[in-house]
């Protein structure tokens, strides 16, 4: 098999994988909030990946210069930003739905490579699966609002992290700029943690749980997604990142026993064709 073969089979394989544990991870992190808060266990699973990472790929003896600082900084602040907000809305809506609205963020990087009147069918299927998910279905079903805004919000530091990344990740190893990143999220996210939970976040179960969590939601999947953005450009991992709503929803069911309404399994499904159709039409245009 060509080199350049084995290396795009790696990447795929590796955004596959960190997927799957991702989302697992914040279904096991779901059940920390009643203890101590999203901001608490956003604190632990970034504070523990910082220290993780570092360990592992020593970040100090790739320290970089000019735009990549810069670009390491912005990419950990959308790294930070994407956690807390991505916690605080799965404390008030289901996993699956909030991936789901958190994807805008791929949905729009990947609409934006493309410039092809087909693009306008993504955007209106995007919409209407978005549009599914909004708190107006009828007080039972209704999402709560706070919740969708957390959740969009995600999305948008989202797409930063994906921009930020790769510019990360091609100036130095891709190992080195994701623990740098999430030592600038641990920066800001650690102190608001402690803040908010106290000295519950010292207990013994909690920060086996939070070490726990660290690894599979932030410090292997990051890392492997990191490996995956130097190998595919961005219309590329935003295909394979389609799947992500799915996954979610399934790790929210069977975890969580979160259930879903027909119609927002079908609002996820219009997401994920959104996604799926914008990133295959912009990878076939000049």
């Amino acid at each position: 098999m060509p080199a350049l073969s084995r290396q795009f089979l790696f990447a795929i394989v590796s955004v596959l994988i960190a997927m799957m544990v991702i989302q697992s991870g914040a279904s096991i992190a779901k059940t920390l909030f009643p203890l101590i808060g999203p901001e608490g266990t956003t604190a632990l699973r970034v504070g523990f990946a910082a220290l993780l990472l570092s360990l592992v790929f020593q970040p100090w003896r790739h320290w970089p210069q000019g735009k990549s600082r810069q670009a390491i900084v912005l990419y950990g602040l959308c790294l930070g930003g994407m956690n807390l907000m991505f916690y605080l809305a799965i404390a008030r809506i289901p996993l699956g739905i909030a991936v789901a609205l958190e994807f805008t963020g791929p949905l729009a990087v990947a609409l934006l490579s493309s410039k092809r009147k087909l693009d306008l069918l993504w955007v209106a299927l995007a919409i209407l699966g978005i549009t599914c998910l909004l708190p107006w279905q009828g007080e039972q079903a209704a999402l709560d609002s706070l919740g969708v805004v957390l959740a969009l919000g995600a999305g948008a530091c989202w797409a930063g992290y994906i921009i930020y990344g790769q510019r990360s990740g091609g100036a130095i190893s891709g190992g080195a700029a994701v623990a740098m990143g999430m030592g600038v999220a641990a920066c800001f996210l650690v102190p608001i943690g402690v803040v908010s939970a106290g000295t519950a976040l010292l207990d013994g179960s909690v920060l086996w749980f939070g070490l726990l969590v660290a690894l599979m939601s932030s410090a292997i999947p990051y890392s492997l997604e990191m490996v995956a953005l130097k190998r595919l450009p961005a219309q590329s991992f935003s295909i394979l990142m389609s799947l992500e709503p799915a996954i979610a929803a399934l790790a929210g069911l069977l975890i969580l026993s979160e259930q879903l309404s027909l119609l927002q399994w079908g609002a996820i499904v219009a997401v994920i064709t959104a996604s799926l159709g914008s990133s295959l039409t912009a990878k076939k245009a000049p």
